[in-house]
């Protein structure tokens, strides 16, 4: 048996496959963003949730060959890297465990461990890609100067863009009314008590705004639609990063993949990143995800095993999922 840990900045995903691709169960906690909710808790939430995914499944810890622990912002931060590489390998051994970025649970999900370049577009964002055994990645450097096209940061931009609707530097559209009338504003200063305040400029509470510029954006606000665009541009410019240093052919199709909330928001990002994707001077194939990346997570511990998933376990697992 191989499980699977998909860490986020809002939720952690537990998966538990045997090797024939059989999904055995699977589970769900809080974020395990350490640089929010601290190193204390994110080994408490690890510990929890692998406990109640055995338990799901009725097994011990003694029956899985391998996990792997995808966790957010791991490797960006030294000292925070042993201390969750700790916490992870006391829970099931440290011999039996692999820590690294969550970036690579969208990547081993998406493209089921081939080689090709992934996409991360969810409260956060960043691109990770394997070829031939060499790895790469691009942004992802956090909300405060990066994270561009996450949601983080359409939901900065909707801010800025109300901002500017309300005294005068942009015509007002469909966003505007929209954020006063779900923020509840009686006047729009007030947007300043909600954010700072209310949501106490949280990460993922902020992120959750994204939601009013994709719905000003079904409402034909150019301004919204924009964001978007302008969004998928920074994708498209972070899988150009990855592909350059992966040193791959020029002539190669390389297969693009993606995960993350906002790709499947109505075709807002997926659509205008296709064609991003298309209008640079670099050849790709955009495939739709084959797995989920807590599913990744748990075909990667096979790989870390030495015992990597068969075509058919793959097409199960697929099927399953």
């Amino acid at each position: 048996m191989f499980l699977g840990i998909d860490g986020g900045g809002t939720k952690t995903a537990f998966a538990l496959v045997d090797a024939q691709g059989g999904v055995l169960a699977r589970h769900e906690e809080g974020s395990t963003y350490h640089v929010d909710v601290g190193l204390p808790a994110v080994a408490a939430t690890l510990q929890r949730g692998v406990q109640a995914v055995l338990a799901t499944a009725g097994v011990d810890g003694g029956a899985v060959k391998h996990a792997f622990f995808g966790l957010p912002a791991y490797g960006e931060d030294r000292a925070a890297q042993r201390a969750l590489d700790h916490a992870a390998g006391a829970i099931l051994g440290a011999e039996r465990t692999t820590c690294d970025n969550d970036m690579v649970c969208s990547w081993a999900g998406s493209l089921a461990c081939q080689d090709g370049i992934s996409v991360i577009a969810g409260t956060g964002s960043m691109a990770y890609g394997e070829v031939a055994g060499r790895q790469a990645r691009a942004g992802g450097w956090g909300e405060l100067f990066s994270d561009e096209g996450s949601a983080f940061w359409i939901a900065r931009a909707g801010l800025a863009l109300f901002s500017r609707m309300s005294d005068g530097r942009a015509a007002r559209g469909p966003l505007y009314t929209l954020v006063r009338a779900r923020l509840a504003l009686v006047d729009d200063l007030d947007l300043c008590a909600v954010v700072y305040g209310e949501l106490g400029g949280d990460r993922s509470r902020v992120a959750q705004l994204a939601r009013l510029v994709s719905d000003a954006a079904g409402q034909g606000d150019q301004q919204a639609l924009a964001i978007f665009a302008a969004a998928a541009s920074e994708l498209a410019a972070m899988v150009d990063a990855v592909r350059d240093r992966l040193d791959v052919a020029p002539g190669l199709a390389l297969p693009v993949s993606y995960t993350g909330g906002l790709f499947g928001d109505g075709g807002l990002l997926l659509q205008p990143f296709e064609r991003a994707l298309a209008a640079g001077d670099r050849p790709y194939r955009l495939t739709r995800p084959r797995l989920a990346p807590v599913l990744g997570a748990a075909l990667y511990a096979a790989r870390m095993a030495g015992q990597p998933l068969s075509d058919a376990a793959l097409d199960r697992l697929a099927a399953g999922h």
